[in-house]
């Protein structure tokens, strides 16, 4: 399924504006939007990008490193991911499984700290 909503993605020959930064309003601008009739591909573009943009200008606060890893589940989405490249101008890598890159890190941290408190 959301193999299928990159592809409808990527099929746009436009991207149509969701300028609400709220997932609740956003939500409800997509509706109105599928009401008014246009093009469902059209709109999850508009959806990719709206959450690309807010991404690059958070990256373009912190700044743009050389390698850009991409984790948490929203990575597994190929339509974010391609908009995001595009907005930032480089490829991202994503690991196999992003979505538990960060419950893995704080394993890691919590089992160095046991290791660090049983060697005192």
């Amino acid at each position: 399924m959301l193999e299928d909503l990159a592809k409808l993605s990527g099929r746009a020959k436009r991207s149509v504006p969701i300028s609400s930064m709220c997932t609740v309003f956003a939500e409800s601008e997509v509706v109105s939007l599928i009401a008014q009739g246009l093009p469902r591909e059209e709109i999850a573009r508009g959806l990719h990008d709206s959450i690309a943009d807010r991404t690059a200008g958070m990256v373009y606060r912190v700044g743009l490193e050389e390698k850009v890893v991409m984790t948490g589940g929203v990575a597994k989405n190929g339509g974010v991911l391609r908009a995001l490249e595009e907005k930032l101008k480089t490829k991202i890598e994503v690991p196999p499984e992003p979505q538990i890159v960060g419950a893995l890190g704080a394993a890691l941290l919590a089992a160095e700290e046991t290791q660090r408190k049983d060697t005192i």
